[in-house]
């Protein structure tokens, strides 16, 4: 079934968490690794605005969809990283904007080149380019998607955990899109298909890891991630990946956390 982006832009709004009350933290705190890894979540969901900037140089911009779909997606994300900080806060936990672009200064020239790379590819590339940025962010969201889940049946907090599927369901509206969107295009390009399959193989990693210290991806892969069922969520994601036209047998997802002695 095609997106619907028409639907997907009218309907866009912020990830409701008003009527939760953050009281229950009160008298039922997150643990301090649960804590670090929300935070690890929160940065990155606020760093969204970067992977907008660097695609805004790309042939993706073009695409009226794809343009319309990003515009809302950025948005809603924001909204993510407000609501995971509004848990951390009521942890005395502050999540300082100040940091954020101190995170960002820290990678240097690597930021700025970032804009600068993306546009070459895309000039290189041409409109197969949107097909490679489709599949990357699909791989990206149905990450998301598991970490979110994982982490809410882990803790089963009645305020958190609520919070964190609140968050999954819009993250599984932007996998939808970013899914359809990949499929097609793979289907009618083997150029896309070859060029998807060397992107992902050789450069993906996990969410927030180019940005994000080793220690602190090791961490929230290892906590969320770790263990029989949560390997058992990544294969699932890497299944996902492997039906999409040209990318069988890919695993991508558990490679990365073999690569981090995560996984065996």
């Amino acid at each position: 079934m095609a997106f619907d982006i028409d639907r997907y832009t009218s309907t866009s709004k912020s990830v409701a968490w008003g009527d939760l009350d953050f009281r229950e933290f009160e008298t039922k705190p997150l643990p301090p690794e649960t804590l670090r890894s929300l935070r690890y979540m929160a940065d990155i969901e606020y760093h969204t605005v970067c992977y907008l900037r660097d695609m805004l140089v790309t042939p993706s911009h073009k695409d009226a969809d794809v343009s319309a779909f990003m515009t809302m997606w950025n948005r809603e994300e924001f909204w993510h990283g407000e609501a995971l900080a509004a848990v951390l806060a009521a942890h005395g936990v502050t999540v300082d904007f100040d940091e954020l672009k101190a995170t960002r200064l820290k990678l240097g020239w690597k930021d700025r080149l970032d804009p600068i790379k993306q546009s070459l590819a895309g000039r290189i590339v041409g409109s197969d380019f949107i097909a490679v940025h489709m599949i990357w962010g699909a791989a990206n969201e149905w990450s998301a998607i598991a970490a979110y889940n994982r982490l809410a049946d882990l803790e089963s907090h009645p305020v958190m955990s609520e919070l964190l599927r609140r968050i999954a369901r819009q993250e599984a509206r932007h996998v939808a899109f970013y899914a359809s969107q990949a499929r097609d295009r793979l289907a009618k390009s083997r150029k896309a298909q070859i060029l998807a399959r060397f992107a992902l193989s050789k450069f993906w990693g996990p969410v927030g890891s180019s940005v994000m210290p080793d220690e602190e991806v090791y961490h929230v892969m290892s906590h969320v991630m770790g263990g029989p069922e949560g390997i058992a969520e990544v294969r699932k994601i890497d299944e996902h990946i492997a039906r999409l036209p040209g990318m069988e047998g890919l695993t991508i997802v558990e490679d990365a956390l073999i690569a981090r002695g995560i996984a065996a």
